[in-house]
C-alpha cells in the first residue's frame, strides 16, 4: 500500500473471508512460534467452520447473527496478531498453549450453537451460560482427541475471560502464562466486536439476541445503541485496561512488525465507532429511525428498515 498512514483495519483482508482468516493466521504463526506443522489447527479450523454451517456430527447450523462464523474466526486472528505484539515485547509463550488458545478463540461462543434435537427458538436462548457450554464442548473436543487433562482444563479457563461480569482475577490459572493467554482472549474478543466496520449496525441484531435470552438490560435497539457509548466507557475499558491490566496495548506492536505500521488499528477503529454513536446520539436523540437511516454500512439496517415499511 501506498498510503500506508490511511490504513485501516478492513484494508488489510476480509474478515467476511475464513480462509483469508485462516492463511494470515498461519503466517502469523509461522513468524513468531519454531515449529510449522498446522495440522492441528488447520483441524481446529475446519471443525468451527462445520459447527456455524451445520456439518459438524450432532449439530444444527447456527442462528445468531451477530455470534456468527465472523467473529469468531476473526477473535482468533485478534487473539494471534496480539499473542505476537506481546512477544515482541518480551512475552514467551509456549507453541502448545498458543495454539490452545486460539482454539478457545475458535470456540468461545458454540455454547451458542444448537444440537440437532434442538428445534426450540434458536441459539440465542442459551446466551446467558453460553460460555459454560463452549467450554464443555471445547474439553470434550480436546478428550477426544487424546490431549492431557491438564492442559485441557487450564485452557479451558481461557473462555471464562469472555464471561463479561466475572472479574478475571478469580479465574484459578495455574501460571502467569496462561493468565496472560487468557487475558488476550478476554481482550481481543471485546476488540474484535467493537472494532467491527459494521459493528452499530449489528448492534441490532444483538438486541434480537438479548430479547430472546430474556436479558432485561436494554428495552428496545433504540436503548441499546444510545447506550453503546457508556457500555464501552464504563465496561469495555475497564475490561481492558484494569481487568486484563491493558494487555491490548501490545497490538501495536503486531501492526508495526507485521505491517510496518506505526499505529493500533483496532483501537482506531473503535475510536472511530464510539465517535460515530456519539455524534448519532447528538443527532438523533430518540428518533430510533434517524439511527436507521445513517447505519447502512452492512445493508443491515435497511433489512429493518423495509420490514417497518412493509408493516405499516
Amino acid at each position: 500500500m501506498n498510503h500506508k498512514i490511511d490504513t485501516k483495519l478492513y484494508d488489510l483482508l476480509s474478515f467476511k473471508n475464513p480462509d483469508a482468516i485462516l492463511k494470515e493466521i498461519k503466517h502469523i504463526l509461522s513468524i513468531i512460534t519454531c515449529y510449522n506443522n498446522f495440522k492441528s489447527l488447520d483441524q481446529a479450523y475446519e471443525d468451527t467452520v462445520k459447527l456455524f454451517n451445520g456439518l459438524y456430527p450432532g449439530f444444527s447450523a447456527s442462528n445468531t447473527k451477530y455470534h456468527d462464523l465472523e467473529h469468531s474466526a476473526s477473535t482468533a486472528l485478534t487473539v494471534t496478531r496480539l499473542i505476537h505484539g506481546c512477544i515482541a515485547e518480551g512475552y514467551s509463550f509456549d507453541p502448545q498453549k498458543i495454539f490452545m488458545g486460539i482454539s478457545a478463540a475458535l470456540f468461545h461462543d458454540v455454547g451458542l450453537i444448537q444440537t440437532i434435537d434442538d428445534t426450540e427458538g434458536t441459539g440465542a436462548k442459551y446466551t446467558i451460560g453460553h460460555e459454560k457450554r463452549s467450554i464443555d464442548f471445547f474439553t470434550k473436543y480436546f478428550k477426544d482427541k487424546n490431549y492431557s487433562l491438564s492442559l485441557i482444563d487450564d485452557s479451558a479457563l481461557y473462555i471464562q475471560c469472555t464471561i463479561l461480569n466475572l472479574p478475571p482475577k478469580q479465574i484459578p490459572f495455574k501460571s502467569e502464562e496462561s493468565r496472560s493467554i487468557g487475558y488476550i482472549i478476554g481482550s481481543s474478543d471485546l476488540l474484535t466486536q467493537i472494532s467491527d466496520r459494521n459493528y452499530l449496525e449489528k448492534l441490532i441484531l444483538l438486541f434480537k439476541e438479548f430479547e430472546e435470552a430474556g436479558i432485561p438490560d436494554f428495552e428496545s435497539e433504540l436503548d441499546l445503541l444510545r447506550k453503546t457509548e457508556r457500555f464501552y466507557n464504563e465496561v469495555a475499558q475497564k475490561r481492558l485496561f484494569q481487568d486484563f491490566e491493558g494487555i491490548c496495548s501490545h497490538m501495536k506492536s503486531h501492526f508495526r512488525q507485521r505491517w510496518g505500521l506505526d499505529k493500533d488499528l483496532y483501537s482506531e477503529a473503535i475510536a472511530s465507532n464510539i465517535e460515530y454513536i456519539k455524534r448519532l446520539a447528538n443527532i438523533c436523540k430518540e428518533a430510533y429511525e434517524c439511527y436507521l437511516d445513517n447505519l447502512k454500512r452492512g445493508g443491515i439496517s435497511e433489512t429493518f428498515i423495509k420490514g417497518k415499511n412493509k408493516n405499516t
